[in-house]
């Protein structure tokens, strides 16, 4: 891993008690593809420099790297280590979005309507805290 990677994802990491490391690893790195620090076909760090790096356990950080693994966001090349797989940034972006909506839209569009406020209301406001006309 190059000095520069490196001082980017120590600066980038800030490990929060309350989630589990590896899954804070694993968003580290869709973090990474979709700031295009990371780019399709590109060698991520290996456990062990992830390890070394973060000062957690060797098998903690292989675990947050089979899950991108398991969704197909990376892919092993044996004995070479683990790469960015084709299409990984827009498959984040798919599921982040799907995720975003579900934990916050969702829930907020059941208040709006346990409030009886009206969708366009929330579109209103939406465009107003956005500077209008700016989508």
């Amino acid at each position: 891993m190059n000095k520069r990677r490196e001082e980017r994802m120590t600066m980038q990491l800030q490990l929060d008690a309350d989630r589990s490391i590896y899954l804070q690893i694993a968003e580290q790195i869709e973090d990474q593809i979709l700031r295009q620090d990371l780019l399709e076909d590109e060698q991520v760090p290996s456990t062990n420099q992830m390890a070394a790096l973060y000062r957690i356990n060797p098998a903690t950080a292989a675990k947050g790297i089979a899950l991108l693994v398991d969704e197909g966001i990376l892919y092993k090349q044996r004995g070479i280590g683990m790469f960015v797989s084709a299409g990984a940034q827009k498959q984040i972006l798919v599921k982040r979005k799907k995720d975003f909506f579900a934990r916050y839209v969702e829930p907020m569009l059941q208040e709006a309507k346990n409030l009886s406020i009206d969708p366009e209301e929330i579109n209103a406001y939406i465009r107003s805290r956005n500077g209008a006309g700016n989508s």
